[in-house]
């Protein structure tokens, strides 16, 4: 199987440097603190509650998913802000075109590198979340859903980050314009909508309803609503019955995670196609002009 240089480069340089041992050991701290403060948390609640505490366990599963969904939003874009960016501060950046690779394999590579070191993280922390499927009760089909959404928030954000670091000359203004991106995903595609239910204009909320497609934080609630209580948050809480639809609670749910979950991924492949168009040399179409020209000349 033919697998990308820059991703089989990337990979083993980091896997042989403590930058990657100092990041895991950094990640399993932060689980480990998280999941001793939520089991504090618990056994403090179990005293006022009747309920057995083993039942109480099953928390653990949204919050230390939380809490590495947010570690990969957090760090991802500062690994992949310096992707393209990093090379050129480098100037190693025109060294790097003049192989073989297309623009977009090396877009592709830098992106991939990131998920896979995220994902090894997330795969790290899996023996503490099996606790609340173990004692908890869970289906582990679950687990299997949030090793997919992790996925796919890490896909998201190296998308992000590259996008910014291609059409940045230092990584430290990517990284800014990486967040400020995320600014606009979670905060400006949610306020049109509840600005619109706040002074009731339902023809505006039905419009702007359709931007929630595009806020991760609603696709992720959405996941944890169903998951834990088998309710939806865009049926009942954001009343997706306003936007015209009628339909069952578990239709909505599926249809909303699948169409949600695909807009997130086409958008991501877009910030790859364009940060790949920034970054191509010349295009092709400009190189048989100016080879037409020269042509003319002589």
């Amino acid at each position: 199987m033919h697998m990308n240089p820059l991703v089989k480069k990337d990979v083993k340089v980091q896997s042989r440097s403590m930058r990657m041992s100092w990041g895991l050991f950094a990640y399993e701290a932060i689980m480990a603190l998280v999941f001793f403060f939520a089991m504090m948390m618990i056994k403090q609640q179990s005293y006022w509650s009747e309920a057995n505490i083993y039942s109480r366990i099953v928390m653990l599963y949204p919050v230390l998913a939380v809490t590495q969904i947010m570690i990969i939003g957090v760090t991802v874009p500062i690994s992949t802000s310096s992707s393209i960016s990093g090379e050129k501060e480098r100037q190693t950046f025109d060294i790097m075109m003049t192989t073989s690779m297309t623009p977009f394999s090396i877009v592709w590579g830098k992106v991939m590198t990131a998920i896979i070191q995220n994902m090894f993280y997330v795969a790290a922390g899996m023996p503490v979340m099996a606790l609340a499927f173990v004692i908890g009760g869970l289906s582990p089909v679950y687990l299997l859903w949030f090793l997919l959404i992790a996925l796919l928030a890490a896909f998201f954000a190296a998308s992000i980050g590259v996008f910014c670091s291609s059409g940045c000359k230092k990584s430290i203004s990517a990284a800014v314009m990486s967040y400020v991106f995320y600014l606009v995903f979670f905060i400006l595609t949610a306020v049109p909508y509840w600005i619109a239910e706040m002074y009731m204009y339902d023809f505006a909320g039905r419009v702007f309803f359709w931007l929630l497609l595009l806020n991760p934080a609603v696709y992720l609630m959405e996941f944890f609503t169903w998951t834990m209580g088998g309710t939806s948050v865009v049926y009942d809480i954001m009343s997706i019955s306003s936007a015209g639809i009628k339909m069952s609670e578990e239709a909505a749910h599926n249809l909303w995670m699948a169409g949600a979950g695909l807009l997130l991924v086409l958008v991501s492949f877009l910030f790859l196609w364009t940060a790949a168009k920034r970054i191509t040399p010349i295009p092709k179409r400009k190189v048989k002009k100016l080879a037409g020209n020269r042509m003319g000349a002589q």
